[in-house]
């Protein structure tokens, strides 16, 4: 508890951990109030179509006469959902591949390897499309297949990070007193990994709300009725020359989650690691 307030006593210290600390609550806040200030996103109301911002809707309406306030609540809400589950899904997944890996080495090392080689052989945005179009475009099945696209990268570190404990001369006296693989993992490596893994899954936070926006923007991700900041973007372009905001919107609140995330992952990313520099 102790380290815990003494790291958000360090990000606080710092300019970007405090913009990144406050843009982040400002986004979570506005994902859950926001539908309680504007109910009921999907009512439609013909006479109220293409509303400019005003009193009575904060961020206008769109096409059908809904409540951008309350979509785009409820799509910031839906895409955090995804962006959280995603990176804690692949964090933990590629953390226990990769330490299997570096621990037992061998034919065991060389083909996680081999297969996280062949994941990185494709773009992510071109494999994730494959992967979606193969297998479809439900929400379950969306975290799933984008997980896979993320696991290398944690999978990666772990196995490095697993690979220099394994060299460590206490690790090999502990093997040869006969101590438990599985004990030697859950004393030594597990805990040295846990910091890396917790600074590469807030870096890797921002990537991943782009890139589900991306992929919901061009029509492979979040599917009507349920609405994301991605498909937000895209049903405001169709309108875009006869009304700006629907669009704007989205992507502000997308743009402040971004960057947001991305300063608290760079501050969180200086408290857990001292090499990379101290506090600006």
């Amino acid at each position: 508890m102790t380290g815990l307030v003494s790291g958000l006593r360090r990000i606080l210290s710092e300019r970007d951990g405090c913009l990144g600390l406050l843009f982040s609550v400002a986004i979570v806040l506005f994902a859950l109030v926001g539908p309680f200030a504007a109910p009921n996103p999907n009512r439609i109301d013909v006479k109220a179509r293409f509303e400019p911002p005003g009193v009575a809707h904060v961020f206008g309406t769109d096409n059908l006469g809904r409540d951008l306030m309350a979509r785009t609540s409820v799509g910031t809400r839906y895409a955090l959902t995804l962006a959280l589950s995603i990176v804690v899904i692949s964090s933990i997944v590629g953390s226990l591949i990769g330490i299997v890996a570096g621990v037992a080495g061998g034919w065991v090392d060389r083909g996680v390897t081999a297969l996280f080689d062949i994941v990185n052989a494709f773009p992510p945005l071109i494999l994730a499309f494959a992967l979606i179009a193969l297998y479809g475009k439900g929400p379950v099945t969306f975290i799933v297949l984008v997980t896979i696209v993320f696991i290398p990268q944690f999978g990666r570190m772990a196995r490095a990070r697993a690979q220099a404990l394994r060299a460590q001369s206490f690790i090999e006296a502990e093997r040869l007193l006969g101590v438990h693989p599985f004990t030697v993992v859950l004393r030594h490596i597990l805990p040295n990994v846990i910091g890396p893994v917790i600074v590469l899954a807030s870096m890797n936070l921002p990537v991943v709300i782009t890139f589900e926006a991306s992929l919901s923007f061009l029509g492979f991700g979040v599917q009507p009725p349920k609405s994301s900041l991605g498909t937000l973007i895209k049903d405001g372009f169709v309108s875009i020359n006869q009304s700006w905001w629907p669009t704007v919107a989205a992507a502000t609140v997308l743009a402040i989650a971004t960057l947001g995330a991305t300063l608290l992952g760079e501050s969180l990313r200086r408290v857990l690691d001292p090499k990379s520099g101290g506090a600006r």
